[in-house]
């Protein structure tokens, strides 16, 4: 870590309803009382905290959701699994595009630059967190960077894994979640061959050992639990690669308390594992969660997952731990509604007689059904993790 490190603490007030930021540094008589932060009333708090892969914008899934005043309206991609995602205490996504604008031109793969709305709608569905480091982080260049990182700051949704200087890199991000205070470090194996401007690697956090253990080490000083997310993998394998698990050992041995990877577009298994020096005994890693949404519409990858961690803390002995692991399965339809052409992200367990999907074909809902079964027997591979209810 550089000279001059700082640390960012976002305070988080997830039962009131809003988002209070705050740099202690440049404040130092702030504190948690000053910002009216509830008191447990019991010695344990149970935090909530959501999590899905890949939140991209191809060139067809823009086409659709664009209506006749040219504008872009996603807010039926998310509508069905809403309720679901904002009932977490904290949601937490890979945006994998940029927000470059119109005069960039809107464009899909292979260097994408999604319309504003596409982040407007992923902000009012109840997501706070983006991770801005991936492959694609670079697609349309510096200013490509530096836009989609404006844009979520007036927005108000918080995200980590590019920034707009050295002294924003090095600031780890903590998050204070109904009294657990979580560090969140994102990092991507690469950007596609795009080159980072020369003197200006801040820009986007790679995967380097020892930039990540520094990280870790001074996250873990202010931190309850420390999370790291990963861009890694082999694109469309079901299973960790070498790499994978060899940067995950590192990560561990680190101090990590959590890992959750993205980037092969399907989901990969998830497993626990011992921390090593953590406040919380048993660590847990999801290697990669798939597409959350997306056009990849072949199998696996039309298939995504909400994943929800359960976390208490005993706030009088100061232990944690990682009360339960749930997920919700997902799929995505594309076609016809009364509304247009739309994209919409479904619980992949629902009933295939439920009238009021009354646009599922007989073969969507045979592929929604095998979505759900692919993503049952992945997820449960390695660990046995429960099966998250849809009436939330």
């Amino acid at each position: 870590m550089k000279n001059g490190f700082k640390i960012l603490l976002y305070l988080i007030s997830a039962s009131a309803g809003y988002i209070l930021f705050q740099n202690i540094l440049l404040n130092p008589s702030f504190s948690e009382d000053s910002a009216h932060t509830k008191r447990p009333e019991d010695s344990i708090t149970i935090s909530t905290i959501n999590l899905v892969g890949d939140l991209m914008c191809h060139s067809v899934q823009f086409n659709y959701a664009r209506n006749e005043e040219n504008n872009f309206n996603f807010d039926g991609v998310f509508a069905e699994v809403e309720n679901f995602l904002s009932s977490a205490d904290f949601t937490i996504g890979n945006f994998e595009t940029v927000l470059a604008g119109k005069n960039k031109g809107y464009s899909g793969f292979p260097y994408f630059n999604a319309p504003d709305e596409f982040l407007h709608s992923i902000k009012s569905t109840g997501f706070d967190l983006l991770i801005t480091a991936n492959n694609h982080s670079l697609d349309k260049g510096e200013f490509g960077v530096k836009r989609t990182i404006k844009k979520m700051n007036k927005m108000g949704i918080h995200h980590t894994g590019t920034f707009l200087s050295e002294h924003d890199r090095d600031s780890i991000r903590i998050y204070n979640i109904n009294n657990l205070k979580l560090a969140v470090l994102a990092y991507t194996y690469g950007t596609n061959g795009n080159p980072i401007p020369k003197g200006k690697d801040y820009l986007i956090n790679l995967i380097d050992n020892d930039l990540v253990k520094n990280d870790i080490e001074y996250a873990k000083q202010l931190a309850d639990l420390v999370l790291v997310f990963y861009h890694f993998g082999n694109e469309y394998d079901r299973e960790p690669n070498e790499y994978q698990k060899d940067v995950i050992n590192e990560t561990i041995a680190a101090g990590a308390d959590i890992i959750i990877g993205s980037h092969p577009h399907v989901i990969q298994p998830v497993e626990y594992f011992k921390t090593n020096n953590g406040k919380i005994d048993s660590g847990f890693i999801a290697y990669s969660l798939g597409n959350f949404i997306s056009n990849q519409r072949w199998r696996y990858s039309d298939a995504g997952v909400i994943l929800q961690l359960r976390i208490s803390k005993n706030n009088f002995t100061d232990s944690i731990y990682l009360s339960e692991v749930n997920y919700l399965p997902t799929w995505v339809y594309k076609g016809g509604t009364d509304n247009g052409r739309e994209y919409i992200i479904l619980p992949s367990n629902l009933s295939n007689f439920d009238p009021t999907r009354y646009y599922l074909s007989e073969n969507d809902s045979i592929l929604m059904n095998q979505a759900y079964l692919d993503t049952k027997n992945i997820l449960t591979k390695y660990n046995n993790i429960s099966e998250a209810p849809i009436n939330q």
